[in-house]
């Protein structure tokens, strides 16, 4: 058996995981987390997948409904780290309208979104950091890698996040691909007094049980994180990681899970793991 996902992964999306972004100050809080992404793109280079799928919530937010790209490229800049690194990317347009069609097949409220240019091919999407920061490290290893870019719906259910990453892995077999899925997730953010939202103890309690699914190899744990924990915890990655599960569940191939680091130097926890699916090795 096979499956259209050939490496999923965990990513942090703040600007220490770039050590170029960081300046001198900044520059050594997060080595662990830098080097484990770029050990990610690495294996996402060598993996052979044709796309990546990059589940951001930093993109555009549509009341109840998840959000596809569909124009021709994504451009942007870290405008907020000390070093505002420029980013852009070329959008797969036939596999994210693929993606939409699924999506809507298995009845999860999607629209297709784009930016600029009416014409598609002149439509130059803003380039958020949730997903330019994942793709800053891959596209030093497989530069040119084409990107479909989703925006998940926090106020969907956590099983209409489940269906949605298999319909976007189902319409990458229709098409005959193969894709990197990507789930952009920091995770807690209440690790420090002085954070921008101060102490919450349930941020290291969330990151610990995340660590802990992770290890366990049990992605469906997740499952078991109910909305109030995750809310409690400031965690900014539930979502997009159900939808990795639901990309994962296509065909039901079992999978190896690889936490690469963990860290929280600063308020909020910095996750990154790889994911293998069996049949792709």
């Amino acid at each position: 058996m096979s499956t259209p996902v050939a490496i999923g992964a965990i990513t942090p999306h703040g600007d220490l995981a770039i050590a170029e972004a960081c300046d001198e100050a900044t520059r050594g809080l997060a080595a662990a987390t830098q080097r484990a992404m770029d050990t990610m793109a690495r294996r996402v280079a060598a993996s052979g997948a044709d796309c990546a799928v990059v589940v951001t919530p930093h993109g555009i937010h549509v009341a109840g409904h998840m959000a596809v790209v569909t124009g021709a490229s994504a451009a942007g800049r870290l405008d907020d780290a000390p070093v505002p690194l420029p980013m852009a990317c070329e959008l797969d347009t036939p596999l994210a309208r693929a993606a939409v069609a699924a999506m809507t097949a298995a009845n999860i409220p999607v629209v297709e979104v784009s930016y600029g240019g009416n014409n598609p091919a002149e439509a130059v999407m803003p380039l958020d950091w949730g997903a330019g920061i994942p793709l800053w490290h891959i596209h030093r290893h497989a530069p040119g890698l084409p990107v479909v870019i989703v925006s998940p719906a926090r106020d969907l259910s956590a099983r209409a996040h489940v269906d949605a990453g298999a319909a976007i892995a189902a319409a990458a077999a229709s098409e005959s691909r193969r894709i990197a899925f990507i789930a952009s997730a920091d995770q807690g953010h209440g690790h420090a007094h002085d954070g921008r939202y101060g102490f919450h103890a349930e941020s290291a309690a969330f990151d610990e049980r995340v660590a802990a699914i992770i290890r366990g190899g049990r992605l469906d744990d997740l499952l078991s994180i109910s909305a109030g924990d995750v809310h409690a915890a400031l965690a900014d990655s539930w979502w997009q990681m159900l939808m990795l599960l639901g990309a994962l569940r296509h065909n039901g191939v079992p999978y190896d899970c690889e936490l690469l680091a963990y860290e929280a130097p600063t308020y909020y926890g910095m996750l990154t793991v790889v994911v293998t699916p069996r049949s792709a090795r």
